[in-house]
């Protein structure tokens, strides 16, 4: 293919034009447009609970003044570490509001991981739920944390259920945690109650500073900051808002069982539903159940997903229990969208289920089928308004033909800025003309169709959750009787991967593989740990002493199609 094209465009319905003309503002000026237009509306509905969109930009602004009012100024990094709970949507809008930079952090990390990101971003202040404060009190000595703001499930909860919590909470973690007020720890009611709501005006350039640092790993394992502008962030979700035609302000409910600390689930479930004017269904974990029975209560109109959510509810016992007709349309990323999913889920629902793509680095939808026009089963779909995209031969830098495989490349506003200090990984990913390499390889057909067929990256996708070998391998690497340590990813029916290790045990060892697994969980999040274990004398390497872990893939794949022959 040669004189770029878009033959996308041909494809897109009337309702969508190739060009958007974009409202360009910083991001938490859309909760207060939305408090304007719908301030009695309900914004949230957290376990019983429900909260108006007034409610939560007269809270947003109580912590806005109260986190400036304990330092915070232009520019600092405030890590959020919460489930999807009322918190972490007005936490996540007054740190903005007060000029910070949201730094989201995974709920599940262990303290090792948690104190990498605050070191990292230098985060000065972190906001966590109770259960989680032993982690961030223990790694602040080692952090530049300077404050701890502390909440928890309880807060947001009716009575007789926020009564009732605590004890839950003591039977599951085993710890009932009860930190008081003091200089550098913070409770959340205490704010909420204390703070005048009065913030300090901070004039936001939209598109140079910054709104989040989102980590991922790419292809040197160690997560690194992807810098992420306002302009950014709200141009993918109007783009997202476009996308989605059919859906009006005001009107729409969206199951919120996407993590907000993803950049997936705060795109296209909170900051669309905060700009839409949407009530959101606020999940803080996935239980197949409970959401079957929370679609059929409150009936969600809009369901973003990942494929593992939709296989996991196709596939429960009491499904048919359940009404699940008010559902009209869903977008799944991260992870490809198996084609008898959509089918029978779409039969199930009656609605449309389409598949999308993106990366942290594109805010991150980048691509996606139509939900109410043409799509390829198979296929990532077709690049967004403003968005280009092209194939790269791997062989040399030039485009590909229509139907040859390369390395897909992307072109937006939805682009970041970079990685956070950074610059030489940086300049490896990105073009001084605005061209981001993704890593992923795939192929384009002449209808403007995008394919994906394998990774560049050796990034492992499990569950939705990005997985990074050399990290899991470096935990590995530090354990007593450890030689050596390869981690791969192979294909699994229900997480889409799983992580498997190679090990070499050291002269003399005997560890087994539950000793190996109960210290893994020990130093890293759950759905990092490898699910399978091989002990093996050597593994292969280089003439230099490399190990190959292609070749352990291939042999994996071979494994595979070998067992599905036979059968």
């Amino acid at each position: 293919m040669t004189n770029f094209q878009r033959p996308w465009h041909e494809h897109y319905p009337p309702e969508v034009p190739a060009t958007l003309d974009y409202d360009l503002k910083p991001l938490h000026e859309y909760l207060e447009q939305s408090a304007k237009l719908y301030g009695e509306k309900k914004a949230l509905y957290f376990m019983g609970k429900e909260i108006t969109y007034q409610e939560v930009y007269d809270q947003a602004k109580s912590v806005a003044s109260y986190l400036q009012g304990i330092g915070l100024e232009k520019g600092d990094r405030v890590s959020i570490m919460l489930p999807n709970c009322p918190q972490s949507v007005i936490a996540y809008y007054g740190i903005l509001m007060a000029g910070g930079i949201v730094v989201q952090t995974n709920p599940l990390y262990m303290e090792r991981e948690l104190e990498y990101q605050l070191k990292d971003s230098g985060a000065k202040m972190i906001i966590c739920l109770d259960v989680l404060y032993p982690k961030a009190a223990n790694v602040k000595p080692n952090t530049p944390l300077e404050h701890v703001i502390v909440t928890g499930i309880a807060d947001y909860l009716p009575f007789p259920k926020n009564k009732i919590y605590p004890f839950i909470q003591k039977r599951q973690y085993q710890v009932l945690v009860k930190p008081e007020q003091s200089t550098d720890t913070h409770i959340w009611k205490h704010i909420l109650e204390s703070s005048d709501g009065e913030v300090t005006p901070v004039e936001i350039n939209p598109a140079e500073d910054l709104a989040l640092l989102q980590y991922t790993g790419g292809t040197t394992g160690f997560p690194k900051g992807v810098m992420l502008t306002h302009f950014n962030l709200v141009i993918n979700t109007q783009m997202s808002k476009k996308w989605l035609y059919k859906c009006k302000d005001g009107e729409e409910t969206v199951l919120a069982i996407l993590p907000f600390f993803h950049v997936y689930g705060m795109t296209s479930v909170m900051n669309l539903s905060v700009m839409m004017g949407n009530k959101m269904i606020l999940m803080p974990k996935f239980e197949p159940e409970d959401v079957l029975k929370v679609i059929d209560k409150q009936k969600p109109t809009l369901f973003p997903g990942a494929p593992t959510i939709y296989i996991a509810l196709l596939n429960h016992p009491n499904l048919k229990k359940y009404d699940l007709s008010s559902i009209e349309a869903c977008i799944s990323g991260s992870a490809p969208l198996p084609v008898e999913v959509q089918e029978r889920f779409e039969q199930v629902t009656g609605g449309k289920l389409v598949e999308g793509y993106g990366l942290t680095e594109t805010s991150p939808v980048t691509h996606s089928n139509f939900v109410w026009g043409n799509r390829v089963s198979g296929s990532i779909g077709v690049p967004w308004p403003d968005t280009d995209a092209k194939i790269l031969r791997m062989e040399a830098d030039e485009e590909a033909d229509f139907g040859e495989i390369g390395e897909i490349c992307v072109k937006g506003p939805q682009v970041m800025r970079g990685y956070w200090n950074r610059p030489e990984e940086t300049a490896q990913v990105l073009s001084e003309d605005g061209w981001f390499r993704t890593g992923d390889m795939g192929y384009m057909n002449e209808d403007g169709y995008f394919f994906v067929v394998d990774r560049k990256k050796d990034m492992i996708i499990a569950g939705g959750y990005n997985i990074y070998p050399r990290e899991v391998e470096e935990v590995l690497y530090e354990h007593s009787e450890v030689q050596e340590a390869v981690i791969v990813g192979i294909p699994d029916p229900y997480r889409g991967e799983t992580v498997k290790a190679f090990i070499v045990r050291k002269q003399g060892s005997d560890i087994t593989e539950d000793e190996l697994n109960e210290y893994c969980r020990k130093n890293m999040a759950a759905f990092k740990v490898p699910r399978i274990y091989e002990f093996r004398d050597e593994l292969p390497k280089t003439a230099v002493g490399k190990i190959l872990r292609r070749k352990l893939v291939d042999e994996e794949r071979e494994k595979l199609e070998g067992s599905e022959s036979v059968q």
